[in-house]
């Protein structure tokens, strides 16, 4: 008895969201721009993205091997981190609002499939990070996950599920670990 019919499967009404000759144009000229470790600068990496349909804002600073699968369907806010080969596998939208640090070889995975449809059936859904929070080193984020305000996923954790604002978590699966706490240097000091 066979309990999946890959020779079956099918993408259903999912569609990459843009036209074939602008997933070829990113496919062979976009992608390897932005990937590239002979190009340092951020801010023109950027403007790549932004010429593909991503929607960026002030001061991202984008480190090398960075992977992004369709930039039509990528939000970054104002002044975030992309550590070395972050990997926005984003079938669905991926977005992520100001202040967000994500570090090296962070896996975000908006696609999956459905185990109990015998045609393994695609599943997509967005993938939201709220402003001020921390991916660490190697973690990966699930489908459908919103990270909330100020969240902290350790290194090598796995969110499969949405986590708290202003909650540190780890493992895999990803839990509770203690609350975040965030300690001013002066009294002066604001929230811009």
């Amino acid at each position: 008895m066979s309990f999946i019919h890959l020779d079956r499967y099918t993408t259903g009404n999912y569609t990459p969201g843009a036209s074939f000759l602008r997933q070829l144009l990113w496919f062979f000229i976009g992608d390897p721009v932005v990937r590239t470790r002979l190009i340092p600068l951020s801010s023109f990496k950027v403007w790549v993205l932004r010429r593909f349909g991503a929607t960026i804002g002030q001061g991202v600073r984008l480190k090398p091997g960075v992977r992004v699968k369709f930039p039509w369907r990528l939000t970054i806010g104002d002044h975030c981190w992309i550590g070395e080969n972050t990997w926005f596998d984003n079938l669905a939208p991926i977005t992520l609002a100001d202040h967000v640090c994500i570090s090296q070889d962070v896996y975000l995975c908006t696609g999956n499939h459905d185990w109990s449809d015998p045609t393994f059936k695609l599943i997509t859904r967005a993938i939201h990070i709220e402003r001020g929070s921390w991916l660490g080193a190697r973690s990966s984020i699930a489908p459908g996950v919103t990270i909330g305000e100020g969240a902290v996923l350790c290194l090598g954790s796995v969110a499969l599920r949405s986590l708290d604002p202003m909650t540190i978590y780890g493992g895999n699966p990803a839990i509770a670990l203690k609350p975040r706490i965030i300690h001013l240097q002066c009294e002066d000091c604001q929230d811009p």
